[in-house]
C-alpha cells in the first residue's frame, strides 16, 4: 500500500525532519514542489512537527506570476500549512548586478528562502530538486566545462538545503499528483525551450537521450554519484596534504614542495583548500588561476620570487620555497607625524622625537626657519637615496635586492620624507643630506606592531 510519503523515504533518513521539528518548504506552485509540500506535510504532521511553505515572486511573468502567488496562498489556507511570501524585481536586479535573468532569479530566490528560514525559525530548506533535475544539471555543467566538481551533480544536502527527491524521477512524481489529487499550476514558459538553458535540455535533449536507453537519466545520476565519491576522496587527500599549512589572518602558506610532490589530480585541490583557509573562498577561482599558481611554483627558481594578482584581493607569492596567499592591505598613504604622538602605519608605529630612544631613524634637527614637516608615506621604488659611504645615489628597488628585501617586504616599509624630499627609508638608511649634525636631532621611533610580527 502506497503512502504519501514513500517516494520521501527514499531519501537517508538523516536528511528528512526529525520529531517535533519546524522545517520550510519552497513552494512555486508547479507539480513537484507542490507533491513536496504535500509529503513533508503529511511527514512532520505524523510526527508533532511543521512544514511552512515559501514561496518568492519573481516577478516574470506579469498577471500570471500573481496568480501563481494566489494558486499557492489558496492551497496553503486550504491544507492548513503557514505561508511566508516575498517578491523581487528579477529584471532590474539582473542588470544591475550584470547577470542573466536565471543566475538573478536564482540568487534572489535563495537569499528570500534564507531570510524565510531564519524568520520562522527553521533550520532546514527544502527543495524539490529530483532525480531528472539532476541529470540536467551534470549534462549542464559538463556543457559548461565545469570539471569534476560539476559532474558530481546535487547532493542530498548542502548546507541548511536539503533535496528529499534525489531519488525520484519527473514522471513518479507526476504519478504522485494523480494519485492524491495534489493541485498545482503550470509555468507557460516551462514549454518554451528557447525561454531557459534547462528548457532546452529538458524538452529536446533528454527525450533523445531515452531514445538511445529509456534510462539515461537514471545512469546519469549513478555515475554522477560514483564521481562524487572519488571528488570526496580527492578533497580528503588535498585536505590531508594542507594540513600542515601556515595560517594566520590574512595570510597563508604552504611548502612548494607539498604541491610538487601530490598527484597531479590533488594539486589544484590543495590551492583550492589554501583559499578556504584564507578565508576568500572558492566562488571566481578557475582552471585559468590554478594552472597559473601551479606553473608559477614549478618554473620559479631557488630564491627568487614570483607574484600573481588574484580574485577577491588576492596576491600569490612564491619565495623561499614557499607558496604565501595573502590577502591584499589597503593603500597605505602619506601621514604628517606629530611630535611625541605615536602614529600607526601599516605594520609599524612611528613617533616623532627630539631625541633617540629605542630603534628607528635619526634625521638632521631642524634647521631656524625651517618648515619643512616631517611625514611618513609608502616606499617608493624608484626613489633614490644616497647612504653614507656609496659612490652616489641608488634606487629604493636596487637597495632592497642588494639587502634581500623582497617586492612585498619593500611596499610596506616606511619612507620618511621631509617636506617634499625623500629623507629616508626604514631598514635601508637615511640619505646624506639628512644625517644628524651633532648631538640634535630629529628621531623617528619606529616599532613593529605585535599582530605584524613574524610576517
Amino acid at each position: 500500500m502506497t503512502t504519501r510519503t514513500e517516494l520521501l523515504e527514499r531519501a537517508p533518513r538523516q536528511i528528512l525532519p526529525e520529531e517535533g521539528e519546524r522545517v520550510l518548504c519552497a513552494v512555486s506552485g508547479g507539480v513537484d514542489s507542490m507533491c513536496l509540500l504535500s509529503m513533508l506535510d503529511a511527514w512532520c504532521r505524523a510526527r508533532g512537527g511543521q512544514v511552512v511553505a515559501a514561496h518568492f515572486n519573481h516577478q516574470l511573468r506579469g498577471d500570471a506570476a500573481d496568480q501563481d502567488e494566489d494558486f499557492v496562498r489558496g492551497i496553503c489556507k486550504q491544507w492548513g500549512v503557514p505561508l511566508t511570501a516575498g517578491r523581487g524585481d528579477v529584471r532590474a536586479f539582473a542588470g544591475r548586478e550584470g547577470l542573466s535573468v536565471e543566475e538573478a532569479a536564482r540568487t534572489l530566490r535563495y537569499a528570500f528562502l534564507r531570510q524565510a528560514a531564519e524568520a520562522e525559525g527553521c533550520g532546514r530548506i527544502y527543495t524539490a530538486h529530483h532525480a531528472d533535475d539532476n541529470a540536467e544539471t551534470v549534462l549542464l555543467n559538463l556543457i559548461r566545462g565545469t570539471g569534476l566538481r560539476g559532474l558530481t551533480g546535487m547532493d542530498w544536502r548542502r548546507g541548511v538545503l536539503f533535496r528529499p527527491l534525489l531519488g525520484a524521477a519527473r514522471e513518479e512524481l507526476e504519478d504522485y499528483a494523480a494519485r492524491w489529487q495534489v493541485p498545482h499550476v503550470e509555468d507557460d514558459t516551462n514549454a518554451d525551450p528557447g525561454a531557459a538553458s534547462r528548457n532546452l535540455l529538458r524538452l529536446q535533449v533528454m527525450p533523445l537521450l531515452r531514445e538511445l536507453n529509456p534510462r539515461a537519466a537514471e545512469h546519469i545520476n549513478q555515475t554522477a554519484g560514483q564521481l562524487r565519491t572519488a571528488d570526496r576522496s580527492l578533497e580528503e587527500e588535498a585536505r590531508r596534504r594542507t594540513a600542515r599549512a601556515e595560517v594566520r589572518e590574512g595570510r597563508v602558506c604552504l611548502p612548494a614542495e607539498a604541491l610538487l610532490r601530490a598527484p597531479e589530480a590533488v594539486g589544484p585541490r590543495m590551492l583550492l583548500r589554501l583559499f578556504d583557509l584564507l578565508g576568500v573562498g572558492r566562488r571566481d577561482i578557475g582552471a585559468v588561476h590554478l594552472n597559473a599558481l601551479l606553473e608559477m611554483v614549478r618554473r620559479t627558481e631557488r630564491g627568487r620570487e614570483g607574484r600573481l594578482s588574484l580574485p577577491h584581493g588576492v596576491t600569490a607569492r612564491y619565495c623561499r620555497r614557499q607558496l604565501v596567499l595573502e590577502t591584499r592591505p589597503q593603500p597605505l598613504t602619506t601621514a604628517q607625524l606629530t611630535p611625541g604622538r605615536p602614529l600607526r602605519w601599516g605594520d609599524y608605529t612611528l613617533t616623532l622625537l627630539d631625541r633617540p630612544e629605542g630603534t628607528g631613524l635619526a634625521l638632521r634637527a631642524r634647521t631656524p626657519g625651517e618648515s619643512r614637516a616631517v611625514a611618513v608615506g609608502p616606499c617608493p621604488p624608484g626613489g633614490r637615496l644616497t647612504l653614507p659611504g656609496s659612490r652616489g645615489g641608488r634606487t629604493v628597488k636596487r637597495l632592497c635586492l642588494d639587502r634581500g628585501v623582497s617586492p612585498e617586504e619593500r611596499d610596506r616599509l616606511p619612507a620618511v620624507y621631509a617636506g617634499d624630499e625623500l629623507a629616508a627609508v626604514w631598514r635601508l638608511g637615511v640619505d646624506v643630506k639628512f644625517l644628524p649634525e651633532g648631538d640634535a636631532v630629529r628621531f623617528i621611533k619606529i616599532e613593529k606592531n605585535r599582530e605584524a610580527d613574524g610576517s
